[in-house]
């Protein structure tokens, strides 16, 4: 059984384009089969975008970035770098002809598992919409290891189905940083931060 977060998909590859409306503006990108959201746009994905927390001088990383759109809208509230890294080849592949579609020229796109391609390297935000589909382990773990790739005050961003997980997500966050807040809510999802204090 293939899934999403696998390092090489077996599907066949075919390509999707897709337009969604993000922070005030029509983008279009493309998807494809083997890697999350592969035929439409991700209603999780879209409402990490619209509530994350982006200053103009964050350094940030999309973790487990699929088809990149999170981490590339994020490198337009930023002047500094933007990380995006995935397990998934393919993720790595559709992100970065994203990347070259928007002309983001301060994106760098990774391939690793969870954090092996940033080691060393500490960042303003994580913004992150877990593999659910993976098992609480590897999401749990993901939300464990951020504190240390964060500078002080620096936080953790994290999109989750509010009755589906979401309460296990955030207590899992309050556990690891000692707080968390929302800091978003629609359509049965909630966006969750914590902070390195």
């Amino acid at each position: 059984m293939n899934h999403y977060f696998d390092l090489k998909p077996g599907s066949e590859l075919s390509f999707r384009k897709l337009k969604g409306h993000f922070r005030g503006f029509e983008v279009s990108f493309f998807t494809a089969s083997g890697i999350f959201a592969s035929k439409t746009l991700d209603e999780g994905t879209q409402t990490l975008i619209d509530f994350m927390h982006i200053n103009k001088e964050d350094c940030v990383l999309d973790l487990g970035c699929g088809n990149g759109i999170v981490g590339l809208i994020a490198s337009t509230l930023t002047k500094n770098k933007v990380v995006l890294t995935d397990i998934n080849e393919r993720a790595i592949l559709v992100s970065t002809m994203n990347k070259k579609i928007l002309q983001r020229e301060n994106v760098e796109v990774v391939h690793g598992d969870q954090y092996s391609s940033v080691q060393g390297h500490l960042f303003d935000v994580i913004v992150l919409n877990p593999p659910q589909t993976a098992g609480k382990k590897l999401c749990f773990s993901m939300i464990e290891l951020a504190p240390n790739y964060l500078k002080p005050q620096g936080s953790l961003q994290v999109v989750c189905r509010t009755q589906k997980g979401g309460k296990s997500f955030e207590q899992k966050m309050q556990d690891t940083f000692g707080n968390v807040i929302v800091i978003g809510r629609r359509k049965g999802y909630s966006v969750y931060l914590s902070r390195k204090v």
